[in-house]
């Protein structure tokens, strides 16, 4: 049976995630490689303290989940076939091949083109583009690493000790894991390229293997689903209040414990509401789990051409974040539709080797 809460919270969130680059591409507080803001104080700019913390960390976990879902049907061998289709062609041969785009507005925003030397070869600055137009891809690129380290916990665990001990979590534990993402925060971060978040993530995503793929733990959490969001809001009040108009994306901001308290009970109010009023679907909810991962994968690529080209004109900012808002979702459901039925471009941008049914397509983008 289908979990559609699982779905739901993952289009849901990729949502959000279109959101925050609309704000981020103009916002006035991290202002590398994007077109900037249009004034020194942006209230707009609070959506970014607001969703930057956990939005990631939620798909972390719902990646998580489904992981085990799919290792339930698929042999490992079938696991790591599925999962180096899904993930890591898309952000590697897929940079080469489509993404290089991306990258040309990227160090347009930045302004790279002017540090080249006019003798640089063409094939380099191609190459330098290609990696530049990683973007959003840096979250697909990490679920195929964790991907091959569960492999290899599998190994380890053949008989699921771990997992089948982890379906007596209780809710107080699951309260008590905030104190190790917090812990984990604080580790394994890479100093330059800041999204690559290997210790917080990498502990999302084995908790949802291990832990929040119990049905029975979410139903404990779903009890608690109102306590669990009054303090989610509580925190991300103080929170925003605290730290608005410092970096959130670097320590101590990203990892303080008040960040680490906010993160964690808005997934755990995500994850049990969800499972109370998201476990359906309908024709809507079917179309954007349908195209959920195309949307990932090319909002941001309309939504930074928009936002490039109306850098020099003068449009009033709230019509530009209305046509860049536009440009990203209208562009990234046809740019979904239009590569998905071409077959080389679909296997190298999307994962998918060969034409399948909607439904078939919609099970891989887990």
């Amino acid at each position: 049976m289908r979990k559609h809460y699982l779905d739901n919270i993952r289009w849901i969130t990729v949502v959000l995630v279109v959101f925050y680059h609309i704000i981020y591409i103009f916002n006035g507080i991290c202002k590398e490689g994007v077109a900037g803001p249009f004034s020194d104080f942006q209230i707009q700019d609070a959506v970014q303290y607001i969703l930057y913390p956990w939005f990631m960390v939620i798909l972390f976990i719902v990646s998580g989940i489904t992981s085990r879902l799919l290792l339930e049907k698929q042999t490992t061998k079938e696991f790591i076939k599925s999962r180096t289709q899904k993930f890591l062609v898309p952000s590697t041969i897929g940079l080469f091949v489509f993404q290089w785009i991306q990258g040309f507005f990227n160090m347009q925003f930045s302004h790279a083109f002017e540090n080249f030397s006019p003798e640089m070869p063409k094939a380099v600055i191609y190459i330098i583009m290609a990696i530049s137009g990683t973007g959003v891809l840096w979250f697909i690129q990490m679920l195929w690493i964790f991907s091959m380290i569960l492999v290899l916990v599998k190994k380890i665990d053949k008989n699921d000790n771990f997992y089948n001990l982890c379906e007596k979590t209780n809710v107080l534990i699951v309260v008590l894991m905030g104190f190790l993402s917090f812990g984990f925060s604080k580790i394994l971060n890479t100093p330059v390229i800041l999204v690559y978040r290997f210790g917080i993530y990498g502990f999302a995503f084995f908790s949802g293997y291990f832990v929040f793929s119990h049905e029975n733990v979410i139903q404990k959490i779903s009890r608690f689903f109102i306590p669990f969001s009054v303090i989610a809001v509580v925190s991300a009040v103080f929170y925003v209040k605290l730290y608005f108009g410092q970096s959130y994306v670097v320590p101590p901001v990203v990892n303080c414990p008040l960040a680490s308290v906010y993160l964690w009970f808005v997934c755990l109010s995500i994850l049990g509401g969800s499972y109370r009023f998201l476990n359906k679907t309908n024709a809507f909810f079917t179309f954007m789990r349908q195209n959920n991962f195309g949307l990932y994968v090319f909002h941001y690529l309309p939504l930074s051409m928009a936002a490039y080209f109306l850098s020099f004109s003068n449009v009033p900012p709230f019509l530009q974040y209305i046509i860049t808002g536009f440009s990203a979702f209208i562009g990234a459901i046809l740019l979904n539709a239009a590569i998905s039925r071409i077959p080389f471009l679909r296997w190298c941008v999307l994962g998918i080797k060969k034409e399948k049914t909607k439904e078939i397509q919609t099970e891989q983008n887990v």
